[in-house]
């Protein structure tokens, strides 16, 4: 055994008592933990398939490694995993799930199928620090950041429920992806591994309040995931109330951070813009957006906002999104009305934890 493979095992020793998420490693850790309990290379790739394919959430499943190596695991080590607290199904077929892990913390995804294809919605955090003011989550605060594992959890969940692999994941559940930005990446890369779940990644959207600094960091990144920026609005004055999370970043640094992200990946980012009645619908407002998104490649989706009991905001009409429509559509900017699904369960983000939890 080298120094480095005795260091290894002297740490992973350290971290019984606290039983340390063998998924937090990455390949090249888990290699090392096998090596150094004396095990051959191999082992590493068939505890890997166990829980990245065949998502086993104990170590007695994974039946090809031997008796006292499982042994040393569950000693060792936790997989994780969830429980479902609450599940809502909708007259259109999506489902939303509310899902809880070891420590307590819980969250919401959604799975929303089309035909022969399944869209998975999924947290990054338990709660978000961001404090939209339209958004139940944001009214409850931030809790912790997820692992990449907690993320791959929840899509594993909503598959296995709906008996079919997820095609497409979405990052727009609770939390801003970029600030677990680290934790997101490793996510994604999971999802679009043909080792974990083999999406392609122009299936794999991260959508962010606008962390200008993160954005920068994305456009670098080799994959070509998608990226979504909510936006719902394109006056500073009314993003700043409606959005307090992201003041420092202003409306002139993300148009310019987003047509450097165009010029460096090609690809098409999206802007998403909730309406809500009489605060970002007005005439000014589409006025501003519609200078904000022309000469750019992004496409705009409109959204119906989903009311939030004891809200203060309330949703726009159909007349008022089909004129978003027509008016961008006049300045050159592709816009469309998202398909608003699960409007009969708690659709709104954080909706559910709060009618189960509070």
């Amino acid at each position: 055994m080298n120094t480095e493979d005795a260091e290894f095992l002297a740490t992973s020793t350290q971290a019984v008592s606290t039983r340390t998420a063998i998924r937090s490693l990455s390949p090249d850790e888990l290699t090392r933990m096998v090596l150094s309990m004396g095990q051959p290379k191999f082992r590493a790739q068939q505890i890997a398939d166990w829980l990245w394919t065949k998502h086993v959430t104990s170590f007695d499943e994974m039946s090809n490694l031997p008796a006292s190596l499982r042994e040393q695991l569950t000693q060792m080590f936790v997989i994780g995993g969830t429980d479902e607290i609450a599940r809502q199904v909708s007259k259109d077929g999506s489902r939303k799930y509310l899902l809880k892990f070891a420590d307590g913390a819980s969250v919401e995804c959604v799975g929303m199928p089309t035909r022969n294809k399944l869209s998975v919605c999924v947290s990054t955090q338990a709660g978000c620090g961001m404090a939209c003011a339209f958004c139940a989550t944001g009214a409850a605060g931030l809790n912790r950041s997820l692992s990449a594992a907690e993320m791959y959890d929840q899509v594993v969940h909503v598959a296995k429920d709906f008996g079919t692999r997820a095609t497409s994941v979405v990052l727009m559940g609770q939390g801003e992806p970029f600030a677990n930005y680290k934790e997101t990446m490793k996510a994604l890369r999971l999802f679009n591994s043909p080792e974990g779940l083999g999406i392609g990644a122009r299936h794999l959207t991260v959508s962010t309040c606008g962390i200008i600094p993160m954005i920068h960091k994305f456009a670098t990144e080799p994959e070509q995931f998608t990226l979504a920026v909510s936006l719902h609005s394109a006056v500073q004055k009314t993003r700043d109330m409606i959005m307090p999370g992201v003041k420092r970043f202003t409306l002139l640094r993300l148009w310019d951070v987003m047509q450097e992200y165009v010029e460096k990946t090609g690809r098409r980012p999206s802007y998403e813009y909730a309406l809500i009645g009489g605060v970002n619908d007005t005439d000014d407002e589409l006025a501003a957006l519609c200078d904000f998104a022309s000469d750019t490649m992004a496409h705009v989706n409109v959204i119906m906002l989903n009311e939030v009991p004891g809200s203060p905001f309330k949703p726009s009409t159909d007349a008022r999104a089909q004129l978003f429509v027509r008016k961008l559509a006049q300045v050159g900017v592709e816009c469309t009305i998202r398909n608003s699904r699960g409007n009969d369960i708690a659709a709104a983000c954080g909706q559910l934890k709060q009618q189960v939890l509070n």
